[in-house]
């Protein structure tokens, strides 16, 4: 049963990978939403400035939750926030996690939030642990520059999941929340694949030769941080590329059917959809 079509859901990173698609399956589904970010959406909100929230959670019964981005240091803002959000009566809240999130210490902050969530009775929840986006691909910083994709994954493999499947799974799961209560699902792909796999079904797709390059770690941090990425986040980056590197990168599962009831989206479907992208 649809238990809050009738209600008003927040969704925080709206202007996101994830946020804005999310909101626009709500709405498709008939749910009245209110997007949120910094600029660009319904209403400004913005993660180091606490007076916003309160606009963002009034009269909302649902929560679409995504922590503050390149930082480490959020769960005391997140806690302040959903603090915020019983007071006002939210019922339930979809946090955007990571994959592996429940194997690390309660200090690292996205363990933080989700310990949280658990503690919390007077909503329910749901956590999302994505793996790696497809979307990284086409978007963001394993988009290929001069034909080649550049990250130190070694030969590691990756069950790459697209970010539709991740915002099908969020959307399910606020659309009925007493059907997804106290769940964690791990959206992935249907197969785990080495990023010169991946590199290989852009080639087909987009009918040019696109090369997979690994390289020094540290020499890529560098990089990434010269580039605009706060210093602090590139141990972040550091632990993702080991865990890939390392021969334990995610792994297919069923959750996005589980949760959805249509598998999801494999990495040449996906290539073949977003040519576009690397033309």
């Amino acid at each position: 049963m649809n238990d809050i079509t009738n209600n008003t859901t927040l969704v925080l990173g709206a202007t996101g990978k994830t946020g804005s698609r999310v909101a626009q399956k709500l709405v498709d589904q008939g749910i009245s939403v209110r997007t949120a970010a910094r600029s660009g959406a319904n209403i400004h909100f913005d993660w180091d400035d606490p007076s916003t929230f309160a606009a963002a959670l009034h009269g909302t019964t649902g929560v679409y939750l995504v922590s503050p981005v390149m930082r480490v240091d959020f769960a005391g803002v997140v806690a302040q926030f959903l603090d915020e959000a019983e007071q006002v009566g939210v019922r339930h809240v979809t946090y955007l996690s990571a994959y592996g999130i429940e194997h690390v210490p309660p200090k690292v902050a996205l363990r933080a939030v989700e310990l949280d969530l658990a503690a919390r009775t007077s909503f329910t929840h749901t956590i999302l642990r994505p793996a790696w986006f497809m979307q990284n691909f086409s978007e963001t910083f394993l988009k290929p520059v001069n034909d080649e994709i550049v990250v130190p994954c070694g030969n590691g493999a990756e069950a790459f999941v697209n970010v539709e499947d991740i915002a099908s799974v969020a959307a399910a799961t606020l659309s009925d929340p007493s059907r997804h209560a106290g769940h964690a699902y791990a959206p992935t792909g249907p197969e785990a694949l080495t990023f010169e796999e991946a590199a290989r079904h852009i080639s087909n797709a987009v009918g040019r030769k696109i090369t997979y390059r690994d390289m020094d770690r540290q020499a890529w941090i560098d990089a990434m941080t010269g580039a605009g990425v706060p210093a602090v986040y590139g141990e972040v980056l550091r632990t993702l590329t080991e865990t890939v590197a390392s021969g334990l990168g995610s792994r297919p599962n069923n959750d996005v059917f589980i949760a959805t009831g249509v598998a999801p989206t494999s990495f040449e479907e996906f290539a073949a959809k977003t040519v576009a992208a690397w033309r």
